[in-house]
């Protein structure tokens, strides 16, 4: 991965990517019970999916690892509040992130979630070759770094 070279998502292909997952969910059967967000950038793939899979309860994690282009913490770390799993006992939970780059963070949710749920999968935006889970559901593969439009620009201050 070369952090100059990098994959561009608009909000308008943003839009087509949930839309593109959520057909591929349905056609795979899978109805989900909770679609479950990884903050930061997993909380708008998140959205968008409860609302076109029509799933009304949607739960987030917070989880930090990426530090900047290419930094990481050492292991990704949970913050809180962390969710309570009694509440995803025997359901059908779908994690949603934006990308699946070193695979770290997933693993770590899903690993959470192991054991305590009746079925958990994961959607992504994207995919890199490196990370340690393959997604069931992924919009598009790539080894470039990616600006996302709720990223690139600088926070207000």
């Amino acid at each position: 991965m070369s952090p100059d070279k990098r994959e561009e998502l608009s909000y308008e292909d943003f839009g087509v990517a949930v839309r593109q997952l959520a057909r591929t969910v349905v056609d795979d059967g899978f109805t989900p019970d909770i679609v479950l967000g990884i903050a930061r950038g997993g909380v708008f793939l998140a959205g968008g999916l409860a609302y076109a899979l029509d799933c009304k309860n949607i739960s987030l994690v917070n989880v930090e690892f990426y530090t900047g282009v290419g930094t990481t913490l050492d292991m990704p770390v949970m913050l809180a509040p962390v969710p309570d799993l009694v509440d995803f006992t025997d359901k059908r939970v779908l994690i949603a992130d934006d990308v699946a780059d070193s695979g770290r963070t997933l693993k770590l949710v899903r690993d959470f979630c192991a054991g305590e749920v009746a079925e958990v999968r994961s959607a992504v935006i994207y995919e890199k070759s490196q990370s340690l889970v393959k997604c069931e559901y992924v919009w598009k593969r790539t080894d470039d770094w990616i600006n996302f439009p709720w990223s690139v620009l600088p926070p207000v201050r």
